[in-house]
């Protein structure tokens, strides 16, 4: 079976277009390359990986199918394009000629609106994902979740995961509200969700007794056949670090059997996104 990082990010500071990545954010001010990541992968037993956008721009979606037409563990690319753009069904047809990218994901966390995804003059952009197979990574935080469910409904044919678990506020305690969404969100079967990200909505110190209760809650509703972990790497630095997550992951999952753990851990990744 192979184990599959189903979301990561690489960047090259001097491209300029990562507009949150400042120096105050000094673990991860600095350039993070196929070569950082080639040996925590092998030392981590991990095959693959999805590469996930992290600037909104076009460009930044091209940089990183060249990088992953030159590292053989990334088999898959998540990009971005202007969704709201009169050229983005254009841009789409373009970009998805290249087989490594698997989806698109507009950095909804960033925008003012969370009414936003709703907006009537995306759908050109959705339709046109739609047409040439691409998934759409909904990057959400709890105060996406109402107008998501909506989404839903919009476009019910759409394959979707949620990245991040939707980020819940781990840090201020707060379950139920969460908890409650994503079991709605859940009940649509072609939803998937990465388990991933979470340790970084956590208190600094986190200790894996307190991330437990959303992961639980995630392996619970979506199952290991929707739910896929992911690093967050490097992003993952700033809370404890790859090696770290990927050990309380599994300590997570060990309660499942290996069918469900291999699901988890690669499975479901490598069948939705089309690996």
């Amino acid at each position: 079976m192979m184990r599959v990082d189903s979301h990561q990010h690489f960047w090259r500071l001097m491209r300029g277009d990562y507009s949150w990545l400042t120096p105050q954010l000094t673990p991860l001010f600095r350039d993070f390359q196929p070569a950082d990541l080639g040996f925590i992968l092998t030392e981590s037993d991990i095959d693959a990986t999805v590469l996930v956008q992290a600037a909104a721009t076009v460009a930044e979606t091209e940089y990183m199918l060249q990088l992953a037409g030159e590292t053989a563990f990334v088999l898959g690319v998540v990009g971005w394009v202007d969704f709201a753009a009169p050229h983005a069904a254009a841009d789409i047809e373009r970009l998805s000629r290249n087989p490594r990218l698997k989806g698109l994901r507009p950095m909804i966390q960033d925008i003012a609106d969370p009414q936003w995804m709703l907006r009537e003059d995306l759908r050109p952009a959705i339709e046109a994902m739609q047409r040439h197979g691409l998934r759409f990574d909904a990057l959400l935080k709890p105060v996406h979740l109402a107008p998501f469910m909506k989404f839903l409904k919009l476009y019910p044919d759409l394959p979707i995961v949620v990245d991040h678990g939707a980020k819940p506020a781990i840090a201020k305690g707060r379950f139920d509200t969460w908890a409650k969404s994503m079991r709605e969100i859940a009940a649509d079967p072609r939803v998937h969700c990465k388990l991933s990200g979470l340790v970084t909505e956590a208190k600094r110190n986190w200790h894996q007794r307190e991330i437990k209760p959303y992961a639980d809650l995630l392996i619970e509703v979506f199952g290991p056949n929707r739910l896929m972990w992911g690093s967050d790497w490097p992003v993952v630095e700033l809370a404890g670090g790859y090696e770290r997550w990927l050990e309380v992951t599994e300590n997570f999952v060990g309660r499942l059997n290996a069918g469900e753990r291999n699901a988890i851990l690669g499975g479901t990744a490598t069948e939705f996104y089309g690996l």
